[in-house]
C-alpha cells in the first residue's frame, strides 16, 4: 500500500509505502522510473512523507510514533520520538503527519492514541502541544493531516469528526470547515486547500473524494470522484495545480485537460 506521496522541487515523486518485503521510501521521476530508495527494516507503519523548504525528506510512523528527517538523498538527519503512546488492542498508536511553520518550527499531529498537535524547535526539542479527544473547539477524534499557510494559519484534518480545524501558530483555535467527509489528507497550494475525503458511514478505505476548497473561506470550489479501495490517504498537488493521490498499491494523477 502506497501510504503517502510528496513531491520535491525538481518534480520528484516520494512515495511512502507499506510491505515488509520493499524499500518504504521510494523516489521517482515524473516518468515513474525509480531513481532510489532507502528504509527498509526501520519502520513498523509508515504513514506520511513530507518535503519542507529545504529539500529535508520527512516521514511519520504511525506505530512506533517516530518522525524521521532524511536528506534528499537517504541520509538520516534527525530523528523525535514523540511518545507517550497510551495502550492501545491495535497496532496504530502514534503520530500521523507533519508540518512547517516560520523559522524552522515543527507541527506534528499524534492523532492515533492520543489527540493532539504537538509543536517541536528545528533540533527536535518539544515546545508545546495542544488538543484532547472530543467534538468541541480545538478538541480531535483523529488528527490525520496538517497543513500551514504562509499567513501562520494551521490546517488540522480532524479525520473522524469529518471537519478541518484551523488554529493560529500558538495553537489558539480560529475556525472549522464542518459538514465534511472522512478527512485524510490535506495539501495547501496558493491559497487553495486540496482534501483527500470519503463518507463517514463507510468503513475506512471506502472509494470518496478530491475535493479542492478555498482556505480562507472554507467554500468548496471543485471536486473529483475517487473510485478504488485504500484511496485518497494522502494528496500532492504538481506546480501547475495537477493533484496526486494515492490508490491502494498505486499512485492516482489526475492530469489537467487544459492544452
Amino acid at each position: 500500500m502506497v501510504s503517502w506521496v510528496a513531491l520535491d522541487a525538481k518534480g520528484n515523486l516520494y512515495e511512502l509505502q507499506r510491505g515488509d518485503k520493499a524499500d518504504p521510501i521510494l523516489v521517482l521521476d515524473s516518468g515513474g522510473k525509480l531513481l532510489r530508495s532507502w528504509g527498509r527494516g526501520e519502520y513498523t507503519i509508515p504513514h506520511s512523507i513530507r518535503i519542507d523548504p529545504a529539500g529535508n525528506i520527512w516521514t511519520v510512523d504511525a506505530a512506533s510514533s517516530l518522525v524521521v528527517k532524511y536528506s534528499s538523498r537517504g541520509e538520516k538527519l534527525m530523528a523525535i520520538a514523540v511518545g507517550e503512546q497510551p495502550q492501545m488492542k491495535g497496532p496504530f498508536n502514534g503520530a500521523t503527519d507533519i508540518a512547517f511553520g516560520p523559522n524552522g518550527r515543527l507541527f506534528i499531529t499524534d492523532g492515533y492514541g492520543n489527540a493532539r498537535v504537538l509543536e517541536y524547535t528545528p533540533d527536535g526539542k518539544r515546545v508545546k502541544q495542544w488538543g484532547e479527544h472530543g467534538v468541541g473547539p480545538g478538541q480531535f477524534h483523529l488528527p490525520h493531516a496538517i497543513q500551514i499557510g504562509p499567513d501562520g494559519v494551521i490546517y488540522v484534518a480532524d479525520r473522524e469528526n469529518g471537519r478541518i480545524e484551523t488554529f493560529d501558530l500558538d495553537g489558539r483555535f480560529l475556525g472549522e470547515i464542518t459538514g465534511l467527509g472522512r478527512v485524510y489528507s490535506l495539501k495547501l497550494v496558493g491559497g487553495v486547500l486540496w482534501a483527500g475525503m470519503a463518507p463517514l458511514n463507510l468503513p475506512t478505505g471506502a472509494p470518496g473524494w478530491l475535493v479542492k476548497l478555498d482556505a480562507k473561506t472554507g467554500k468548496m470550489l471543485g471536486h473529483l470522484d475517487v473510485d478504488g479501495e485504500h484511496v485518497l490517504h494522502g494528496v500532492e498537488v504538481t506546480a501547475s495545480g495537477e493533484p496526486i493521490t494515492t490508490a491502494g498499491d498505486q499512485v492516482m494523477w489526475f492530469k489537467s485537460s487544459r492544452r
